[in-house]
């Protein structure tokens, strides 16, 4: 699902041309001189600037500035001329304001409503200086708070994420000439379609946008009632009406549109197809589930398909060449290399009281034959009540108690019920075996969660479709294989080697001779190789905290966007 594009190194050149446009703008933006008295215009443009420097002071037709310093420096240095007098880059910047609704982002936040007026006004016989200085401001900021839209994503996931440690930073650098000759060269557009992520998944999320809101705008879908599940060879009136929806989701053909109420192949061809794009079992069975999920409104999806898109704007930036990225939502593990997904596999995730982070960290070593340490978590929620009762759950769930010099004790000489919390004066460990709840291999990368990638005894939960198992571990399907592509060392551990290792039960340390970035991502929308367009329930709440951020008013995050003069950023 997720690779890097070829036209990557392009891209990010463009992206630091204009992402910095948030900078303090140092250097001088244009090599004339300007001599003479001040022209009409520069007095209303010094004016309206010094009026918004002050945060009690008049907005610019009842809009804010984001950067009131910034761009007063932005035209001190350029004293005081209009920037945006070439009608061919006025009418680019405007449409590219305009596309950001394709992008799913909201043109309000950049000023569209004001600046088609004054577009209007500042080009009729007696406009005044005022408004043309008005128009200049509000499109200066228009392009700086689209450019760090498209550059940073709008929502701020870290604030209602205290985990989330996605936030980028870039690096600082004067950029003024550049901007300038964008200006000068009419390449405005182009410059901030550049701004955008290449990745594929970006570009098929935006155009199934589309899609969704041209379906949404011809009246949707119909619903399909509740009842019986229905089956092939099934005939019941609401077969018609599920026809009707495979359609118009897709799905079905539209040859095979009819008012029949007969459940045949070809309906129950889409309705498989249907569920895979949903990550249900694909039985061919519309029952309550699938039903649900046919009923979601198509407003919900395209919404679904905004969320996404800002994600986007915020993961696929400054992608390395090799990573792993494990999607929470989906139930998926992918090892991403150059362009290529190489690997992908099941996998199971925590619990919704139990949830898993999203992060990013790196994989640095992996563990043969690993021992289980129970985290205080399981121990306050699992362990100890059932010890309260009986000290002898704890020998059967295959654990160990450990005192601090690393003897073992007895679970029934200690009293349970003294300890309330999860931290308690003894170790709970469990040896390496075939019941180990780590299974044989674990994946180690830092992180304050005691949260890494494992093998699990769990098998069988594999085949459930909604796979929030784990207490926020990522229990993964075929681990071995992830190992041996994580090592990269064919001739030392293949197959044979690793069966060999595991053969023993001892526990075993590898460390990567490369560390290996791991992402740990929420996506619940995405098109697949077969270009479907799949969703995925919302497990942690995140799209619905998400999509509010997207429709908030315009916010500048409150973490620096950029590193410190010297510094690379991360």
């Amino acid at each position: 699902m997720l690779t890097t594009h070829p036209g990557f190194a392009r891209w990010v050149r463009s992206l630091q041309i204009f992402a910095a446009v948030l900078l303090w703008i140092p250097a001088v933006l244009h090599a004339q001189t300007v001599s003479g008295p001040v022209s009409g215009a520069a007095a209303a443009l010094e004016a309206e600037l010094n009026a918004v420097m002050n945060p009690e002071g008049p907005l610019i037709q009842g809009e804010r500035i984001a950067w009131p310093e910034r761009i007063h420096e932005f035209y001190t240095r350029r004293a005081f001329r209009l920037a945006w007098t070439n009608p061919v880059v006025a009418q680019q910047l405007r449409k590219a304001l305009a596309d950001s609704y394709a992008d799913g982002l909201d043109p309000a936040d950049y000023h569209t409503t004001v600046l088609t007026d004054l577009a209007i006004k500042t080009t009729a016989p007696g406009a005044t200086d005022i408004l043309r200085a008005q128009n200049d401001i509000l499109m200066t900021d228009a392009v700086l708070r689209l450019a760090y839209h498209l550059s940073f994503g709008k929502v701020d996931a870290e604030s209602f994420d205290a985990q989330w440690n996605y936030g980028r930073v870039m690096a600082n650098r004067d950029v003024s000439q550049e901007i300038e000759d964008a200006i000068a060269s009419q390449s405005v557009y182009q410059r901030i379609e550049a701004l955008k992520p290449t990745h594929p998944l970006y570009a098929t999320l935006k155009s199934e946008l589309a899609h969704y809101r041209a379906v949404e705008a011809a009246g949707g879908w119909p619903a399909v009632a509740s009842g019986p599940a229905l089956k092939p060879g099934a005939n019941d009136p609401r077969i018609a009406v599920l026809r009707a929806r495979m359609v118009a989701g897709g799905d079905l053909d539209s040859q095979y549109a009819s008012e029949s109420t007969q459940y045949d192949a070809p309906l129950e061809a889409a309705v498989k197809q249907f569920q895979q794009r949903m990550g249900l079992s694909a039985d061919g069975v519309a029952g309550a589930g699938t039903i649900a999920e046919l009923n979601v409104p198509i407003v919900d999806r395209v919404r679904q398909l905004r969320v996404n898109l800002d994600r986007g704007r915020v993961l696929l930036q400054d992608l390395p060449n090799e990573f792993v990225v494990v999607n929470i939502a989906g139930y998926t593990i992918y090892f991403v290399r150059g362009e290529d997904v190489v690997w992908e596999s099941r996998v199971q995730v925590g619990k919704t009281y139990r949830r898993t982070p999203i992060f990013r960290s790196q994989i640095s070593y992996l563990v043969w034959n690993p021992t289980w340490t129970v985290p205080p978590g399981i121990i306050k929620g699992d362990i100890l009540p059932a010890a309260r009762r009986d000290p002898a759950s704890i020998t059967r769930r295959g654990l160990k108690v450990l005192d601090s010099a690393g003897r073992e004790v007895d679970p029934a000489s200690v009293d349970w019920s003294k300890y309330n919390s999860g931290y308690i004066p003894y170790t709970l460990r469990q040896d390496p075996g075939p019941a180990n709840a780590l299974g044989r291999v674990k994946f180690m990368f830092p992180n304050q969660y005691m949260v890494y990638l494992h093998d699990t005894p769990s098998q069988g939960l594999f085949d459930a479709a909604d796979r929030a198992f784990s207490s926020g571990c990522v229990r993964v399907e075929r681990p071995l294989e992830l190992a041996k592509l994580l090592l990269g060392e064919p001739d030392k551990w293949n197959d044979a080697s690793i069966a060999s290792v595991l053969a023993t039960r001892q526990t075993q340390n590898v460390t990567l001779k490369n560390k290996v970035p791991v992402l740990l991502a929420y996506w619940t929308a995405w098109v697949d190789p077969q270009g479907r367009v799949n969703f995925r329930r919302d497990i942690y709440g995140q799209d619905a905290k998400w999509a509010a951020g997207l429709d908030a008013p315009f916010k500048i995050r409150a973490r620096p966007l950029f590193a410190p003069k010297g510094e690379s950023p991360s």
